[in-house]
This record gives structure tokens, C-alpha cells and sequence, in this order.
């Protein structure tokens, strides 16, 4: 019987390469996403909205047991904290984190009578060091590493494991949507830009997304059975400097 995979944000970047990784191990993966995809089994879902994310996965729970949830849907947002309005925060919050703990939370049942699961929830290098001007990302991405901690210390007497996974620089839809804004606003030119971001890793290049997935199928897997509570840098070796 084929084991059961959640991924939320799997129509593009990260997310996709995930949904298509997952299906090449012979997973059944339904896709939580505004975006449809035609890779996995697409479930139309807006992740702030706590009342549909936990009907959409208690009903993929009635068909089959969880066995994976990867909680990978977020946005990106740059500004210092005197630039960030309430309802910019409040955007924030709502996708990266209340989506997050709106995902777990309706996977647990499940993952609690089979005494089994897998919860990978993508944070990000942000996690464990500040940049300029990512107030509202940054401290998203800290609390989505404290999710992980805390639910694979709540949940470890059924053998259920949680860990984050924290990419750096990753070459995405969502980093050149970022990378457009930048250049725009500051008139940057954006192959230089691309180049200086290279640049700033120590392997002098950008990961890609397929490189995320490879880790979060490993974090997936029995060969991982040993690992909870962890953030599972990904980065270059950016955070190392």
C-alpha cells in the first residue's frame, strides 16, 4: 500500500519539486495549494483558513492514514519593522504560521492512531540568524522552528517525528519574485544582483529546489527514524560564516 503525503504550497517552487519527488518514491501526495497543479492530487485549500485546511485533511485521513505532512506553504516579505504595517504582519502570520499550525494540527489524529508520522515544516536559515529588513519573515520563520521543536517533544511517545527544514538561498519562483522587487525599487540591475547573491554563499552558488526535497524525503523516511526536534540547515554553508 502506497504511504500518504500532505505537502501544502505544492504548486510551485520548493513545494513542487517536493509533490514531484514524493510521487518518484511512490507516494501518494495530495497537493494544498490555491495554485492547481497537475502533479499529485491537487485539493483547491487556502491555507489561513483553519476551518478548510482541517477539513481537507481529516477527509484525506478518512480515506488513508497520514503517514507525511510537509507544511511548505509560506510567503516572503521585506521591511524593517517601522515599514511593516498591521495587516502586512497579520498576512504573514496568517500563511507562514497559522497555516502551519493549522496543518499539523489536523494531521495528528491521524499520525496518533498509527503511531506513526513524518512532520517536515520548511522554515528557513532565518531561523537561526537575523537579515536587514525581514522583520515579519524572520520572526516567522523562528516560531515555524520552535513548531517543530515542540510538537516532536508533545507528540515523540507516538512515534511521531517533527523537524524543520531551514534553506537558504534557493532559486524559486519566490526569490525572483523578491529579487524583482528589489531591483525595481532600488533601480538595482537584476543579473548583477543575481551574481551578488551567489556570491554571498560559500559554494558561490544558489541552491535548488530539487536539493530541499532530496532532504525532505530523507526526513521522511525510516532512515531518518532517529531524528526529531532538529533544524535541518540547508544553506551552502551561509549560516557557517
Amino acid at each position: 500500500m502506497k504511504k500518504t503525503c500532505i505537502v501544502t504550497g505544492g504548486s510551485s517552487g520548493i513545494g513542487l519539486s517536493i509533490v514531484k519527488l514524493f510521487l518518484d518514491n511512490n507516494y501518494h501526495v495530495f497537493n494544498l495549494d490555491l495554485n492547481r497543479s497537475e502533479f499529485g492530487t491537487f485539493c483547491s485549500c487556502d491555507i489561513t483558513n483553519h476551518q478548510q485546511v482541517t477539513q481537507i485533511i481529516s477527509d484525506i485521513a478518512q480515506i488513508q492514514p497520514i503517514d507525511v505532512l510537509v507544511s511548505n506553504a509560506g510567503i516572503h516579505f521585506s521591511a524593517n519593522i517601522e515599514n511593516t504595517s498591521e495587516q502586512e504582519f497579520e498576512k504573514v502570520f496568517n500563511i507562514n504560521v497559522k497555516g502551519a499550525y493549522s496543518a499539523v494540527k489536523a494531521a495528528l489524529p491521524s499520525m496518533k492512531a498509527q503511531r506513526n508520522g513524518a512532520i517536515i515544516i520548511m522554515s528557513s536559515d532565518q531561523a537561526l540568524i537575523a537579515k536587514h529588513n525581514s522583520f515579519a519573515y524572520n520572526l516567522s520563520k523562528m516560531a515555524l522552528a520552535s513548531l517543530a521543536k515542540t510538537t516532536a517533544l508533545d507528540y515523540a511517545s507516538f512515534n511521531i517525528r517533527a523537524n524543520a527544514v531551514c534553506p537558504g538561498t534557493i532559486e524559486t519562483p519566490l526569490y525572483h519574485h523578491a529579487i524583482d522587487n528589489y531591483c525595481k525599487n532600488s533601480g538595482a540591475d537584476k543579473n548583477q544582483t543575481h551574481q551578488d547573491e551567489a556570491a554571498l554563499q560559500p559554494l558561490n552558488r544558489l541552491g535548488q529546489p530539487e536539493e530541499v526535497a532530496e532532504l525532505v524525503l530523507f526526513l521522511a523516511s525510516d532512515k531518518a527514524k532517529f531524528i526529531t526536534g532538529s533544524l535541518q540547515v540547508i544553506d551552502g554553508g551561509y549560516t557557517a560564516q
